[in-house]
């Protein structure tokens, strides 16, 4: 029987949870190609996407800043948990965190950790591509959200729990950073 994220090392069925992370990278994949596909052909309706290369560094930074939003939650869930908690109170230097501070902590730590290379992208993505190519950047930021979301709420159930929302967090900084390198390599060609 699972325990989820507290699972015992050699309890652990790896070949059923690494089945579990493929299903979901799949998925996650096929979606994010399907909604690139989509917005690049539906949002330029919506959005005027920028041209100049400073409107366009300005538009990854507004995403940037909803990316950062997630770790202000994240942030806010450790110190509010921390603050109404006896075991935790007295702040990481004073012993191990409570169960749920530890989910909380784990959670920060993962989105900084994807928020610094989701940031990155975007703005590096912004520096080379203009207009409807930029549509990318708001299904990323979408991803991100959603799968900040599903890792939180799947976490207790260990692996299986977190693999769809890992997945889609970091899909579109899997795809794009060798989308970012391939467009450099061509703008210095």
């Amino acid at each position: 029987m699972s325990q989820g994220y507290k699972t015992p090392p050699d309890q652990i069925d790896m070949q059923g949870a690494e089945r579990k992370i493929r299903a979901s990278g799949t998925l996650g994949f096929v979606l994010f190609g399907i909604a690139v596909g989509a917005a690049y052909w539906l949002l330029p309706a919506f959005i005027a996407f920028p041209v100049e290369l400073g409107e366009r560094l300005a538009f990854a930074a507004r995403a940037g800043a909803v990316v950062a939003f997630c770790v202000l939650v994240a942030v806010g869930l450790v110190s509010t948990t921390r603050r109404f908690s006896p075991e935790d109170i007295g702040g990481s230097a004073a012993g191990p965190p409570s169960e749920k501070l530890a989910i909380y902590v784990a959670f920060l730590q993962n989105t900084l950790e994807q928020a610094v290379l989701a940031v990155g992208f975007y703005i590096a993505y912004a520096s080379l591509v203009a207009g409807a190519w930029l549509s990318l950047i708001p299904v990323s930021v979408a991803f991100f959200v959603v799968g900040r979301v599903l890792f939180l709420r799947g976490y207790r159930q260990g692996v299986e729990g977190r693999a769809l929302g890992m997945v889609l967090t970091m899909t579109p900084a899997i795809v794009g950073y060798p989308v970012v390198f391939i467009l450099m390599v061509l703008s210095w060609l």
